[in-house]
């Protein structure tokens, strides 16, 4: 409103102003003129970003969704977490850890209403070195949209998979507890992204897909874990072999979400294992449910994995298995009423099963998840592993502390 009220004795002011002569009033107008169509133009792209920053958009995380509000031009936003872990049972040879986990920076650009560039920089680990644990500078997704229709648009580049509930919804104030649920980063290698083209749309009232073409995973990489080694990233990524993904969302009610993907392809990339050149046709499926009504919320996911030509990859498993579950309540508003701040104790049940062999896992997490405002969350959380399988022994627990926010 104090903008509004500025901007109109702005306008009163410049076009009240007399001029010297004809020839200099109509120049002096137009110049007028300018300054409030381009105050005009500011007002209305920063209206656009403050006022709708943090819904979110095609199914991506609220900061990630900030370039779909402009009426055009460039979009900043990204998140970022912190944690300190601390083992308390069965700690053998690990050490207590802080850690910068990652620092994320998307930049958007609306060329116009209908072409868009979206994108996402990772820094992980405080720093960057040599070695996985060192840290990492990586795109984890830039594409184009090309913003057609309700029930067709187009994208083209490097993609996250739009597989599972966490691989596009992987902003820190999205999920409960300090570390994204395992079977979502095992079963499902979240967070994964592949070059590609795809459409994606409404079909009707409450019904969302997405249909993608990409380069394949590289079995390579496949290890006694699954396929998360197998990832591409976009890094000079293998192509001989692609692979079709689809997934439909599904909003019956206001708070219930149902869905589920696919992903089919080789993932062989040409390549000769044992000395035998083999497809190795990889299939990934997963259904998924939320629900969130009153301070409950609900959520659970069950993820399959074939592979074939086990018997040329050494120590790949044919199948892997995994599923969860989580309940969470948000106490705050029992105890404050009209608080906009969120406090929710929460317990997350999960389950892997590596083809019966002794690297299956189940894990129970429970703990505290605090918001002071919407895109600053608190986390407490204590992580208690059981690895079931003959001669393997319980991996150590955790204490983890930590914090995220988005912007």
């Amino acid at each position: 409103m104090n903008r509004l009220l500025s901007l109109a004795l702005l306008m009163t002011l410049l076009l009240a102003q007399p001029g010297v002569g004809q020839a200099a009033s109509t120049e002096e107008l137009e110049r007028r003129l300018d300054l409030i169509t381009a105050e005009l133009q500011k007002m209305k792209n920063e209206t656009a970003v403050t006022d709708q920053a943090y819904s979110s958009d095609y199914g991506l995380g609220p900061a990630a969704s900030k370039v779909y509000k402009l009426s055009k031009g460039l979009s900043i936003g990204g998140y970022g977490e912190a944690k300190y872990t601390n083992y308390v049972q069965d700690q053998g040879s690990n050490v207590d850890t802080a850690d910068m986990v990652r620092l994320i920076l998307y930049t958007g650009y609306k060329f116009t209403d209908k072409i868009l560039l979206n994108s996402e920089i990772e820094f992980e680990h405080g720093k960057v070195e040599g070695g996985k644990d060192g840290g990492e500078v990586a795109i984890e997704f830039a594409n184009i949209d090309f913003l057609l229709d309700e029930k067709v648009n187009l994208r083209a580049g490097l993609m996250l998979m739009p597989v599972g509930i966490t691989n596009e919804l992987h902003e820190p104030t999205l999920f409960h507890g300090n570390d994204r649920p395992l079977v979502e980063r095992q079963v499902i290698p979240a967070t994964w992204r592949e070059l590609g083209v795809g459409a994606f749309g409404q079909i009707s009232e409450g019904l969302e897909y997405k249909l993608y073409l990409v380069n394949s995973l590289d079995a390579s990489g496949f290890d006694s874990k699954g396929i998360r080694g197998g990832r591409e990233s976009g890094s000079k990524a293998k192509a001989e072999d692609f692979s079709l993904v689809a997934r439909f969302d599904y909003e019956p009610t206001l708070g219930l979400n149902l869905g589920g993907s696919a992903y089919l392809g080789n993932a062989g990339q040409g390549q000769e294992f044992n000395g035998k050149q083999v497809d190795v046709f990889t299939q990934i499926y997963e259904v998924h449910g939320q629900y969130k009504v009153r301070g409950l919320e609900l959520k659970a996911l069950a993820s399959r994995v074939e592979i074939d030509d086990t018997e040329q990859l050494n120590g790949v498993p044919e199948r892997v298995a995994g599923w969860y579950s989580e309940v969470a309540y948000d106490l705050l508003p029992h105890i404050v009423t009209g608080t906009s701040q969120y406090l929710a104790p929460f317990v997350r049940y999960e389950n892997i099963d590596y083809a019966g062999s002794n690297q299956d896992v189940e894990l129970l997490v429970s703990g505290l998840s605090y918001k002071p405002i919407p895109n600053v969350v608190v986390k407490a959380d204590y992580r208690n592993f059981n690895n079931f399988g003959t001669g393997k022994a319980d991996a150590a627990d955790e204490v983890n502390l930590g914090i995220g926010f988005i912007f």
